[in-house]
């Protein structure tokens, strides 16, 4: 069988390689350039006092920073009456755990909230044998504010407000994450929110922190060995440095 690609020298590679390297570097610029617009953008406070049923009793969502000033909000397809959660956010909250131990030691929470009541997200989490906080929001308009769960008027209307507009409605339960920083008087902000195929490269700690308004928060230039740790070695942290607006 004939190879589907071009045959070329070894020289021929590499000219080839090192034209695509400047393009992979353009690109690399330019999302550095999207991800400073991205901490640029203003903050939403948070007025509501919305609460959350979790492995800790009853929380509100500024007591899910945990001491940390910045707080990402995993929107977990499950709703009340689903028997499983999605498979997508399933696949996504895999790459969860070995995440979080960077991102709470660099100040910042990552949770997991779903419409399900808390015993029915609680068995499938340990059926699946994940150990990030997970909350249940059952009786609060939290999903509906943040536009990730719909309503029974909204699938008879055939719309729904997704992705920062309006369209076609798909599901009662759709994908996202969003972004809060709390500052030293204890006020929340919402400060980013990002659904659909904009979820597709979240996975990493650096993907994760490049969401929240400090970013990778490193020296200029970059440099992970200045906060890094192996995942045994960073103890007790008390994180709670907090964001000014």
């Amino acid at each position: 069988m004939e190879p589907a690609h071009q045959i070329v020298s070894a020289d021929e590679w590499l000219a080839a390689r090192r034209a695509l390297l400047a393009e992979e570097k353009a690109l690399l610029k330019a999302y550095d350039a999207l991800a400073a617009k991205r901490r640029a953008l203003p903050w939403v406070k948070v007025e509501k006092r919305y609460e959350f049923e979790g492995p800790d009793g009853r929380e509100t969502l500024a007591d899910l920073f945990e001491g940390r000033s910045q707080l990402i909000i995993k929107h977990f397809m499950l709703g009340p009456d689903w028997e499983e959660g999605c498979v997508g956010c399933s696949f996504g909250a895999d790459q969860l755990d070995s995440q979080l131990v960077h991102l709470i030691n660099h100040d910042v929470m990552l949770v997991a909230v779903s419409r399900a009541p808390l015993a029915k997200i609680q068995a499938f989490q340990k059926r699946m044998g994940w150990h990030f906080k997970w909350v249940s929001s059952f009786d609060s308009d939290f999903n509906f504010d943040y536009h990730v769960s719909f309503t029974e008027e909204d699938r008879a209307r055939n719309q729904a407000f997704y992705n920062f507009e309006l369209g076609r409605y798909m599901s009662d339960e759709m994908p996202g994450f969003s972004v809060f920083c709390k500052d030293e008087a204890g006020q929340v902000f919402h400060t980013y929110s990002v659904f659909a195929r904009g979820t597709d490269q979240l996975g990493s700690t650096y993907s994760f922190l490049d969401l929240t308004p400090k970013g990778r928060n490193e020296p200029p230039g970059g440099n992970l060995t200045d906060w890094v740790r192996h995942h045994d070695k960073y103890g007790r942290q008390p994180g709670n440095s907090c964001c000014h607006g």
